[in-house]
């Protein structure tokens, strides 16, 4: 009999995903952006939530994206208002930024961060 498969949780699979790989690419290629608006969606709320990152928060700063762009949201000192949260943030944006400096991109990048705030806002209503 083959051994017991390992009994990680989803929310442990998901939080080792590499949402900042993710986020790169799928703001850019069609192919990985199911993916990004998926699983990197879901990854990046299980690992925020876990972070007490609140929705408004992310929300908050796809506005900021919309706004000013996703290098300009890369470069803000506290993106969200926690500093472990806002250094791991600013860590997937920056890596983002380059490659994703066009409106269509960073529309994207704010859809997606909005994403990710429905996400936590649902799993919190979940666990209510």
């Amino acid at each position: 009999m083959p051994p017991a498969p390992d009994s990680r949780t989803d929310d442990e699979v998901l939080a080792a995903t590499d949402v900042a790989a993710l986020l790169r690419h799928g703001l850019t290629q069609d192919a990985s952006r199911t993916a990004l608006f998926g699983d990197g969606a879901v990854a990046a709320a299980v690992t925020l939530d876990r972070l007490g990152v609140l929705p408004r928060s992310l929300v908050f700063l796809a506005g900021i994206v919309r706004a000013g762009g996703l290098g300009y949201a890369a470069e803000l000192p506290e993106p969200l208002p926690s500093p472990e949260p806002a250094a791991l943030l600013r860590q997937w944006l920056a890596g983002a930024a380059p490659a994703a400096a066009t409106p269509q991109a960073e529309e994207r990048a704010a859809r997606w961060l909005e994403a990710v705030a429905e996400i936590i806002a649902l799993r919190r209503a979940i666990r209510r």
